[in-house]
């Protein structure tokens, strides 16, 4: 028996770019659909939020002279790219998934209703939540806490590719060390950034674990979700 019934999974849009600079490559949609489809058959619900950095990051459209309201609306629509992207090649994979986005897109996309998706999932359908949250100024981590507590999801699985979280950036720092438990409050105090602040307080005080793994790491997020263990758990408390 799974430790984890129903989980939410944060998905970097960089992730689905691959080894291209930008875009989607489709051969690592298909890996990241037989995750999906392999956490479903240990008889797991599982939501997906997803981001849009391979398409278009709104924060660092500044650089271009961009206003931040357009950019991240820009990144909304990103977002909705890559869900229907995922949808479609789960969907070839004959898995039951639906795509619902905070924003309205008649005639692509359902709306998100949240007794709708929690339905969806109770019957093993794979939800896909794009668009964020649907405003400018909040992330798609920020999105994935809400969604999280929406749906009341056992944990929120933040996806990274250096896999857990580090006392220090392990980009700059060789000798930077993974934390195997660490609490939400100590991540905020030490302004550990591998995810937004807002998402972490709001995950802490709807007392919804995160657990920080490497997506491309299948063996050991399936051990997360069969267990608890593996990757960077942070807690309540």
């Amino acid at each position: 028996m799974a430790h984890y019934k129903r989980v939410l999974l944060k998905l970097s849009g960089e992730a689905l770019a691959g080894k291209y600079p930008y875009g989607i490559d489709y051969a690592v949609a298909e890996q990241i659909a037989e995750t999906i489809s392999a956490i479903q058959d240990l008889d797991v619900e599982v939501a997906i939020v997803i981001g849009g950095g391979n398409i278009f990051r709104g924060g660092t459209a500044s650089e271009y002279g961009f206003e931040r309201t357009p950019a991240d609306n820009i990144g909304i629509l990103a977002t909705c790219i890559n869900g229907l992207a995922l949808h479609q090649v789960l969907l070839s994979k004959d898995r039951k998934a639906r795509v619902m986005s905070s924003r309205n897109f008649d005639g692509i996309m359902e709306p998100f209703n949240w007794m709708q998706a929690n339905l969806y999932l109770s019957k093993g359908v794979a939800m896909i939540f794009a668009g964020g949250t649907g405003n400018p100024y909040f992330t798609t981590d920020s999105a994935a806490a809400l969604r999280s507590c929406e749906i009341g999801a056992d944990v929120l699985i933040k996806a990274t590719k250096y896999g857990g979280v580090f006392d220090k950036d392990p980009a700059v720092h060789k000798d930077a060390v993974m934390y195997d438990r660490i609490t939400s409050s100590e991540v905020l105090e030490k302004d550990l950034r591998f995810m937004d602040a807002s998402a972490i307080a709001l995950c802490r005080d709807n007392s919804i674990p995160i657990q920080v793994c490497n997506i491309f790491d299948k063996d050991v997020l399936l051990e997360i979700i069969r267990s608890g263990k593996g990757g960077s758990l942070i807690t309540k408390g």
